[in-house]
């Protein structure tokens, strides 16, 4: 009878271990980092996002609308002249 015990012990402890292998290879292990979830186990196989770059002065509008006003203010100072 003991020496049944002891094959239960060590099959459930050698299939506990393969089960445990099985779920953590399956899985994957994730990290945040930056921003990035890395890596995951369909890291390879995701859509990549990609965020074009925009200009380099980002209040390019509304430098715009800054010079068109001066403009329009010099025009009419040089009208009430």
């Amino acid at each position: 009878m003991k020496q049944e015990t002891t094959k239960r012990n060590k099959f459930g402890g050698t299939s506990f271990a393969a089960l445990a292998l099985a779920t953590l290879a399956l899985t994957g292990c994730q990290v945040n980092v930056g921003g990035q979830t890395l890596p995951s186990p369909y890291y390879l196989s995701d859509d990549i996002q990609f965020f074009p770059s925009g200009s380099e002065f980002p209040l390019e509008r509304e430098a715009a609308a800054i010079q068109q006003a001066r403009q329009n203010a010099a025009e009419l100072e040089a009208l009430q002249q």
